[in-house]
């Protein structure tokens, strides 16, 4: 019986994306479903990060330059200023989702941000994103102009705060245990063989 792995998560967070390996690399050859799930860290109208302050950079050298380095993840501090939002990003992931590509997207969201430094708060930026995966074009774009997916992102964002109590991404659920942060590969394979 496949195993479930939720991800909650926010597109702007590199750690989400150092986690998607991590999960790789201790589920290979495992029968396992990941399934993302919303949580903005700086939901409006909290200001968003900006490069040029001294947070980033320090956080950057001290800690996600030498994970990815051992997870062997390309990753770049974006030079986007100040970082963006990410309601629209997951109105699309919820679009996304409806078609079974959630986790396709979630992948080229993360990409899109910490390794193409692309905008993923740019409508036109997350309907390439979107057409990446499947999702038609147009569709993307009317969706979001429309705000058809909104009261649906909004509800799960108040899931994740709400009755999952999320504090920080990412944060994974396994069988109703929580792992908050990237896991470490081999002790994440060895916690999903005890329960397999």
């Amino acid at each position: 019986m496949s195993q479930q792995i939720i991800v909650y998560t926010d597109y702007v967070c590199p750690f989400c994306l150092l986690a998607e390996e991590a999960i790789v690399q201790a589920t290979d050859g495992m029968d396992v479903e990941i399934r993302w799930r919303p949580f903005e860290l700086r939901p409006a109208p909290v200001p968003t990060l900006k490069v040029e302050d001294p947070y980033l950079p320090k956080i950057w050298q001290d800690s996600v330059y030498p994970m990815a380095k051992k997870l062997g993840v390309p990753i770049t501090l974006p030079n986007i200023s100040p970082q963006p939002r990410t309601d629209k990003a997951f109105e699309v992931f919820a679009m996304a989702e409806e078609q079974g590509l959630g986790h396709a997207y979630s992948m080229a969201a993360l990409k899109a941000f910490f390794q193409q430094e692309r905008d993923i708060g740019d409508p036109e930026v997350l309907a390439d994103i979107g057409e990446s995966v499947g999702l038609e074009r147009q569709a993307v774009l009317d969706a979001l102009a429309e705000g058809r997916y909104r009261e649906q992102h909004q509800a799960a964002q108040r899931h994740a705060v709400e009755e999952a109590l999320i504090q920080s991404v990412p944060t994974l659920v396994i069988d109703g245990e929580v792992i908050q942060g990237v896991p470490d590969p081999a002790a994440l394979k060895r916690f999903l063989l005890e329960r397999a």
